[in-house]
Parts: C-alpha cells; structure tokens; sequence
C-alpha cells in the first residue's frame, strides 16, 4: 500500500446526527435496513421526516451518512494508537478500541459485515473507501513495527497490506462473535489472539 492519503475528513459530531445514527442502527439492528422507514428513523431520533429528506434525500443517502459519521467515531479512537510513540501498544490499542467500539454500536458493525462482501450493496463504493482507510491506519503502524526490528533479527518479508487485512478482518468478525456467541471473552484475550498475526514481525 505504498499511496499516501489525505487525512480523513472529520464528520462534524451534531447532536441531531448522533441521534439519527444510533436511532438508524438501533432499529436496523432489530429488523434490517430494509424494514426500516425514514418515518421511523425520523421519530426514534426525534426529528422531523422532513428535516431526514432535506438533509439527505432518501434513506439510502442517510444510511450512506450514517456509515461515515460511525467509521468516522471510529477513526477518532484508532488515532490513541496511532500517536502512541510505541506502535506495538499502539496497534494493542487500536485493536483494543476495534472491539469497544463494535460491543458499543453492536448493530453497525453487524451492518457494516453485511453489507461489506456483497457485491451488490448499495453502499459498496463508501464501504470500499472507509475499509481502505481503516487497513491504512493499520499499514502504516504494521510499517512501523517493521522498521523497529532490529537489522540484527530483521523480520522475514511479509506482505503488510494482506497483514493489515488479516487484522482488520480478524477484528471486525471477532468483535461481533465475541458479542454474540462467547461474551465471557474479555477485550484482553481477543486483542491477543489479534496481535498473534504480528508474531513475525516483532
């Protein structure tokens, strides 16, 4: 992954946007975005159906919206570990919040492994984007990793962007298994069985 990207740019954090997003992935959630209206979007939230339309247009926009500002809640608590000068706990952290974040906004993250291997979805080129972005943050601290091993005991040459992938997968699927299927799994334990896909480097 050798391009550079522009930073993110931030979704500003509205108290009416906040509540539409967690209104939309609550009722998503329970019944699927395909029997969800923008009435009831509109009324959850406690804004008008009006005010949805004019602001975005049609559900599909909204739900469109709502994917960044949640990958863009994301991204700030990604940033802990990517500033921390020791990238080995930086990425722990990352993954570490990964998880938070999913068992906080469990419907999104169900949405987002949805909607994210179908080629077909309606929202398939912002998925593609926002997982792009998401695998660079990771790259760049894996790069990091890397470059801090000692030429004494180099690490053998991997690919980082298909470890930035197996990363990202691992924690997306692990953070909703946890949720649903083994929640006596602490944080801890599951930001080490992530962490074991960096053995190699470290």
């Amino acid at each position: 992954m050798s391009e550079t990207r522009a930073p993110r740019t931030r979704v500003r954090a509205t108290d009416s946007k906040h509540r539409l997003f967690t209104a939309s992935m609550e009722l998503i959630g329970l019944r699927g975005h395909h029997a969800v209206s923008v009435d009831e979007i509109a009324k959850a939230a406690g804004v008008s159906k009006g005010t949805v339309y004019y602001n975005f247009g049609s559900k599909s926009e909204l739900i469109a919206e709502l994917f960044s500002y949640g990958v863009a809640i994301l991204f700030e608590r990604l940033e802990k570990g990517v500033n921390d000068p020791d990238p080995v706990k930086g990425l722990e952290l990352m993954v570490s919040e990964s998880l938070e974040f999913i068992a906080e906004y469990p419907s999104f993250a169900q949405l987002w492994i949805s909607e994210q291997w179908q080629s077909q979805s309606e929202w398939a080129p912002a998925l593609k984007v926002m997982r792009h972005e998401v695998i660079f943050l990771v790259h760049q601290i894996l790069t990091r990793i890397s470059e801090n091993k000692s030429q004494a005991a180099a690490a053998p040459s991997l690919d980082l962007d298909t470890l930035a992938t197996a990363i990202f997968g691992a924690t997306l699927i692990l953070g909703r298994d946890r949720l649903v299927f083994h929640p006596e799994r602490s944080v801890q334990d599951c930001v080490g069985a992530v962490m074991a896909f960096t053995a190699a480097l470290r």
